[in-house]
């Protein structure tokens, strides 16, 4: 089979005239969207909730939360959820966001599996469906989507016409870093119009993001990033990324890959074995499978990282160690720029090993109370973990159309 060329990417296209993005104005028509998408989005993150706290929560009139929450009603975006007693006059209305008002599939696509899972509009992974494979190739991951939304469709365990869109995670150098056992025909990925190629199998938008970047964004408006504006993310996967969400708003950087550690150099002989030259070739699944498998434990899949021996706990012990001390530097000059409130590790990693991941950087990083530095952030297990590009993927069409983010502002009609 042959593929098209891809158009550039427009993650990395760069910008003529990018200053201009700052100086972007909006209609009242933009403004009025906006009001809705940060309506929908306080509906979501306090519900049940009446409509004079929503006024007082997004500084909105009564009549501007009336007039949008009745559109939301009327939609079937939101529901009604009894009424507030106790109080004077007429009890009211509490309203919670409606988890079948809108549905996404999410998509992520990595060296070592793939994952679908289906997500309703309060973020609940509706129906999953994942396989362990190494350097799948398109056709086989086509094929498995395919399967999977005919799956979805025959058990009707979506509802079909308020599926908005599908969103895609996958790595931006997918096809091309070299990696052990890579067969050479897997750069075939760096030559295919994503969006084209999967754009068959669902009647709505595909939105294509790095693993990261979507892992990040799903963190933002689904996980901890309702409690913090301005975090750090680290994606521990087959390989190593991250992304920076600040103020409330996740920044994609001049090339869309802001937090970008996983190829930062590091000195040969880092790790026992001599061999690394990236950070990501000695934090990330891969570096630790090969740690095991040297010392005779074998180790492909995530779920041969649980109940682990004495001797292979003993191993990945060691190599906490190790990866705690390579992050320690990335993570404090992170944090020493950005000043962020939290910095949240996820990925496929079982939650043992990124908590104890966690607990060596903290404890790293608590000696340093008394220098000159700003508060270091503490490090902890992000809430979408082990499917974290999946579901920050499927949340991708929801940020798209219902999700208060800058660019839906910003963005000419």
């Amino acid at each position: 089979m042959t593929f098209e060329a891809s158009p550039p990417d427009p993650r990395t296209a760069a910008r003529s005239a990018a200053f201009e993005d700052g100086l972007s104005g909006t209609n009242l028509e933009r403004a009025g969207d906006h009001n809705q998408r940060v309506t929908l989005q306080a509906i979501r993150a306090r519900g049940p909730i009446t409509r004079a706290d929503l006024a007082d929560i997004t500084n909105l009139t009564a009549p501007a939360i009336a007039n949008i929450t009745r559109r939301l009603l009327n939609e079937g975006m939101i529901l009604k959820a009894g009424r507030l007693t106790g109080g004077r006059g007429q009890p009211a209305t509490r309203l919670v966001v409606n988890p079948d008002g809108a549905f996404s599939i999410g998509l992520n696509i990595d060296r070592d599996h793939i994952t679908v899972v289906a997500l309703d509009f309060v973020g609940q992974v509706r129906f999953r469906a994942s396989r362990e494979v190494h350097f799948a190739m398109p056709e086989e991951v086509h094929a498995f989507v395919r399967d999977t939304l005919e799956t979805l469709r025959r058990d009707r365990l979506i509802d079909f016409d308020r599926l908005i869109g599908m969103g895609i995670g996958m790595p931006d150098d997918l096809g091309r870093v070299r990696l052990p056992n890579r067969p050479e025909a897997y750069e075939v990925w760096s030559e295919i119009d994503l969006q084209a190629w999967f754009s068959d199998l669902i009647d709505a938008p595909v939105v294509l993001e790095n693993d990261a970047a979507a892992a990040a964004i799903g963190e933002m408006q689904f996980g901890h990033g309702l409690q913090s504006r301005s975090f750090i993310y680290t994606l521990i996967s087959a390989g190593l990324g991250g992304g920076l969400v600040i103020n409330g708003h996740y920044f994609r950087g001049a090339d869309g890959r802001s937090g970008e550690i996983g190829f930062l150099p590091i000195d040969n002989g880092a790790i026992d074995h001599g061999s690394e030259a990236t950070l990501q070739d000695a934090v990330s699944l891969y570096a630790l499978y090969a740690r095991l498998i040297r010392h005779g434990i074998n180790a492909t899949v995530p779920a041969d990282l649980e109940d682990l021996s004495p001797q292979a706990q003993s191993v990945v012990d060691t190599w906490l160690d190790e990866a705690a001390r390579l992050l320690y530097m990335p993570f404090l000059t992170l944090n020493c720029a950005l000043n962020p409130e939290a910095h949240y590790i996820g990925g496929r990693m079982p939650a043992a090993i990124i908590d104890g991941l966690c607990d060596r950087l903290n404890a790293l990083y608590a000696g340093l109370s008394d220098r000159r530095l700003p508060p270091i952030a503490p490090i902890q297990r992000a809430a979408l973990a082990m499917d974290a590009c999946a579901c920050g993927a499927g949340i991708l069409p929801f940020n798209e159309r219902f999700l208060p983010i800058r660019e839906a502002l910003m963005k000419s009609a």
